[in-house]
């Protein structure tokens, strides 16, 4: 899939933290931390947040549209791997994709997924403002995220169309909430006592997600289980799939020694079932 040029988010006034460390730039260096033996795009120092938007064609498009958090431990963004890939994926089920350049690096910060937060409700406000150009239904808008991008899309989803930040212009008179959320291997939702952390709200006005995850994951799979227990309490649809082997950081590449690698379909059939994809 060509790489589509991102449009700033934000006018001239960003709320929240910004901070770089140096210019933006894949920071990735030759051979460095292979994924099914192809590099990562690892893009480090975005103080300017924006969107690329991926159109399915049009006998197939369907009108769903899917903000895609790409992870990276809140310092650097897998464009490619949780980024670009997912778009082409999203694209050929017919649902439009809005990968989302988020402010990075935000580690430092307390709390560090505030920034990318409010980055992830503004693209959700945006395509809304935008639905009729893009061709998609404003109210078949979801979040996925993966890892750190899990976190984000997680308390985008959970705010419930709260925003986070002063209204900045007519973008956000259109609302902020996700229909549907998707986390594949989401990190940071638990502390060390596999309770969920304080900011972590899951009530019954919470959208219906789809949780991706592995028990070997060394980040720890309690994220998953944790919050979609909670949502399950609270009368929220959710469906897991807990995988024996995999680890964590392995997008979509396929790898027939792990049967993870499988939950793109798995997640297909989940958005036919609720009619996201009709």
């Amino acid at each position: 899939m060509q790489d589509k040029p991102f449009q700033p988010l934000w006018g001239p006034s960003i709320p929240g933290q910004i901070k770089s460390d140096g210019v933006e730039a894949d920071i990735t260096k030759p051979g460095e931390g292979l994924v099914m033996g192809k590099r990562v795009v690892r893009l480090a120092n975005v103080t300017v947040p924006g969107i690329a938007v991926y159109t399915p064609p049009k006998s197939k498009q369907n009108g769903a549209a899917v903000v895609v958090c790409p992870g990276g431990g809140f310092s650097i963004l897998a464009m490619d791997l949780e980024g670009t890939e997912v778009a082409a994926w999203l694209n050929s089920i017919g649902v439009t994709a809005i990968v989302l350049k988020y402010r990075v690096p935000t580690g430092s910060f307390d709390p560090n997924w505030l920034g990318p937060t409010m980055d992830a409700q503004r693209a959700i406000s945006t395509a809304r403002k935008s639905a009729k150009e893009w061709g998609i239904d404003p109210t078949r808008i979801g979040v996925l995220g993966f890892s750190a991008g899990g976190k984000t899309a997680a308390m985008a989803a959970l705010a419930c169309g709260k925003r986070l930040y002063a209204p900045q212009d007519d973008v956000d008179a259109l609302p902020c909430n996700a229909d549907f959320g998707v986390l594949v291997y989401p990190a940071y939702l638990v502390d060390k006592n596999n309770q969920l952390n304080s900011e972590v709200n899951a009530t019954r006005d919470c959208p219906p997600m789809f949780f991706a995850h592995t028990s070997d994951d060394p980040v720890t799979p309690q994220s998953t289980l944790v919050l979609a227990g909670a949502l399950q309490t609270q009368k929220v649809p959710v469906e897991v799939h807990l995988y024996p082997n995999g680890g964590h950081g392995y997008g979509m590449r396929p790898d027939k020694t792990k049967q993870v690698t499988s939950w793109p379909e798995r997640c297909a059939d989940w958005m036919r079932n609720r009619g996201i994809i009709r």
